[in-house]
């Protein structure tokens, strides 16, 4: 039986919160706009045409709302590169033993395709990963499930085979719509997952196998 993991990206495998908030930041003071770490926080790994249709209200110009998300883009990629990233505790570890057990591994992420493509050579961690699934491959973002269907599809694995690794309740629930199961990894809020620890370190050594067997 051929399994997978599929990887979210922001928060799960890497601490970006900080890089993130400051490029909102950036880019938003440009347009005159600002929001609170409150708002930002309850928007984190949401699509940024969601995010903004939010922040700036149902009436914004398509174009506006391109050109916000562009240059905080921008501005995330030249933090990360400017100042490196860091995988989080247990998240390197996990990737290597699930790849030498014979797991296929994706990144399934709400992030655009560059970003994620930077954050991956930032964190070292490229080689892992047999496929990449970013924003630009899905018309709906989390909690619909298309962004693991999609991950599931180009590693060609049953979505029944497949478990989603997140740090979002609407990650988890995007899981539970695709049929798939779930370890949810956070600090900050409790995730209604299969498994659910504070740190991907905290993740039984029979977790994922288990799981499968289920």
């Amino acid at each position: 039986m051929t399994r997978a993991v599929l990887w979210d990206l922001d928060g799960t495998l890497v601490d970006s919160e900080e890089f993130h908030w400051q490029s909102w930041q950036h880019a938003l003071e440009q347009d005159g706009v600002r929001v609170t770490r409150g708002q930002f926080k309850a928007t984190f790994g949401q699509r940024n045409d969601r995010i903004l249709r939010g922040w700036l209200g149902a009436e914004s110009s398509d174009e506006r709302i391109t050109r916000i998300a562009d240059a905080k883009e921008a501005e995330y990629r030249r933090l990360a590169e400017v100042h490196g990233l860091t995988p989080l505790p247990g998240a390197a570890a996990w990737l290597v033993r699930l790849q030498e057990d014979g797991w296929k591994q994706a990144i399934a992420s709400s992030a655009p395709r560059q970003n994620v493509e930077v954050m991956l050579r930032a964190l070292h961690l490229e080689r892992y990963f047999n496929a990449i699934v970013a924003s630009e491959d899905v018309t709906r973002g989390k909690p619909d499930p298309q962004v693991f269907l999609a991950a599931a599809g180009r590693l060609s694995v049953l979505p029944a085979h497949c478990i989603v690794v997140e740090d979002a309740a609407a990650g988890i629930e995007g899981a539970r719509r695709a049929g798939m199961r779930s370890i949810g990894v956070s600090t900050t809020i409790t995730l209604d997952a299969d498994v659910f620890v504070r740190s991907l370190e905290d993740v039984p050594d029979d977790a994922f196998d288990r799981l499968i067997e289920r």
